[in-house]
């Protein structure tokens, strides 16, 4: 039994301010887009189970532009592989907080679709001699053993979920799903396959355990994404095909509709706002395939606040004219902190707090910031000195 694994599709993401012709947001366009090629490739794989590891929308309560894109592509399976069973759980965006809200995807339900959107369920597909237990991520949900309900041919875990330690810590509140699974509680050796779903980078947690990822750049850190796709040497987004009886395993790649490029990093330490501006051009000029109509950042580093409100507004107007968006990401020098010979944190002067203000301060076109500097702390100590020649002297 040949089983397709999609997850994470939230289709009515939207991102940025720009618009296509009719009005919709250009990114919520460019994931329904991408969702339809990966649609395409499913068909052409055939496969005689597909499952779908929750999040399919963005929202609890999609818009009716997304709820009609994902009957269109449903529908497209269903119609193309009448042959095929599609079972679907509720992801922790799909899922209502609320009990008078309802799941929007019980209405996959009048397509043919098996959904388990309020408890854990379990689907028969009698043809292939193969057993379901899927698993939604929603609020209270009691988790059931996570072994095969049954004896079969094959068994499938189809779950959304976060494995214990997948994870970054730093990931935002909004990457974190309702529930957490401990790895060994999947008990991975008794399962044909585990289908996940959350964790938007293709990854295997255990064996015959995989996180498909998600179909698109959909997550609050599309660029630690990027990250762990070259580090783990994924290409990019798309869906698994697994062979349950062979335990062949293939990640088929699905291309995104809106290419994210990050750009080399500068480091802007000793820099004036006129270097970093050519930096900055000559990154952009060569960026790899141009930067029109994509998604671009690029890290500056070392970059105080001044320097960067300094810099040519144009050019920076003009970058942002070019793509869908351009996130020139500065960061701050790390701050400059002397511990005593004991270890502990000296008290910071008064030079100190005005070197950090000069620093950062905003300056007219044409003055030199160290020659600034100096002269600023010139004046405290002389205004130093001067308080001390007026204090009176005590007689012993």
């Amino acid at each position: 039994m040949r089983v397709v694994h999609l997850a994470d599709l939230h289709l009515g993401f939207r991102q940025y301010q720009r618009l296509t012709p009719s009005g919709i947001n250009q990114r919520e366009a460019d994931v329904t887009a991408t969702l339809h090629r990966a649609i395409d490739q499913v068909i052409a794989c055939a496969p005689d189970l597909i499952v779908v590891a929750g999040d399919v929308f963005h929202t609890v309560r999609p818009s009716n532009t997304a709820i009609l894109e994902a009957f269109r592509a449903i529908g497209r399976l269903r119609e193309q592989l009448p042959d095929t069973t599609i079972i679907m759980v509720a992801g922790n965006h799909d899922a209502p907080r609320t009990a008078e809200t309802r799941c929007i995807l019980q209405l996959f339900r009048e397509l043919g679709v098996l959904v388990a959107d309020t408890r854990a369920e379990v689907f028969e597909v009698p043809a292939h001699d193969a057993v379901v237990l899927a698993v939604p991520d929603v609020p209270g949900l009691e988790r059931p053993p996570l072994v095969p309900p049954r004896a079969a041919t094959h068994r499938v875990l189809l779950l959304h979920g976060e494995v214990a330690g997948m994870l970054p810590p730093h990931a935002a509140a909004t990457d974190r799903a309702t529930v957490e699974i401990p790895v060994e509680a999947l008990h991975a050796d008794q399962w044909s396959y585990i289908a996940l779903g959350h964790y938007h980078v293709h990854r295997e947690v255990a064996p015959r355990a995989w996180y498909s990822g998600s179909i698109d750049y959909t997550s609050s850190n599309p660029w630690g994404e990027l990250h762990e796709e070259r580090e783990q040497r994924v290409p990019g987004k798309g869906f698994v095909e697994h062979d349950c009886a062979t335990g062949t395993h293939r990640f088929h790649a699905v291309t995104t509709s809106r290419p994210l490029l990050d750009l080399p990093a500068l480091d802007a330490d000793g820099l004036s706002p006129q270097q970093l501006d050519a930096a900055i051009a000559q990154r952009v000029a060569t960026a790899p395939g141009g930067i029109n109509d994509r998604i671009v950042r690029l890290v500056v580093h070392n970059a105080p606040r001044a320097l960067i409100r300094d810099l040519d507004v144009a050019a920076q107007r003009e970058y942002r004219a070019r793509t869908v968006h351009f996130h020139l990401d500065a960061r701050r020098p790390a701050a400059r902190t002397r511990t005593a010979p004991d270890g502990t944190l000296p008290r910071r002067t008064l030079a100190m707090m005005l070197t950090d203000h000069l620093r950062d301060c905003a300056l007219a076109g044409g003055v030199d910031r160290s020659a600034f500097l100096a002269r600023g702390l010139q004046l405290l100590q002389d205004a130093e000195d001067a308080a001390a020649a007026a204090m009176p002297v005590l007689e012993h």
